[in-house]
C-alpha cells in the first residue's frame, strides 16, 4: 500500500511507529489522526474504538495518557504492516 495519500504529518507518525527501538514519545492524537487517514475509527462504549485497517477490525482502548505506550506501538506496528504500511 502506498503512503503517497498520507500528508507529511501522517508519514512522520508512521515513521515514528516503525522506528527501532520503539519511540516513547508518540502522541495519541497523532496516532488517531493516522488511523483515520489509513482506515476508519468508530467510537464505542467506555472509551473503546473499533479500528478498521485493510479490511480487518480490532477494538482497542484509547490510552489514558498523551503518549502511547510501547505495547500499543508494537500492536499498531503489526496492524499497519499487515495492511501494507511498512
Amino acid at each position: 500500500m502506498a503512503v503517497t495519500h498520507l500528508n507529511n504529518h501522517h508519514r512522520e507518525t508512521l515513521a515514528q511507529l516503525m522506528r527501532h527501538p520503539v519511540s516513547h514519545n508518540v502522541e495519541w492524537h497523532d496516532v488517531l489522526s493516522l488511523l483515520q487517514a489509513v482506515g476508519t475509527v468508530e467510537e464505542r462504549n467506555h472509551g473503546k474504538l473499533a479500528v478498521t485497517i485493510g479490511g480487518s477490525t480490532e477494538v482497542m482502548e484509547a490510552p489514558k495518557h498523551k503518549d502511547v505506550d510501547e505495547q500499543l506501538v508494537v500492536e499498531l506496528r503489526r496492524r499497519l504492516k499487515d495492511a501494507g504500511y511498512a
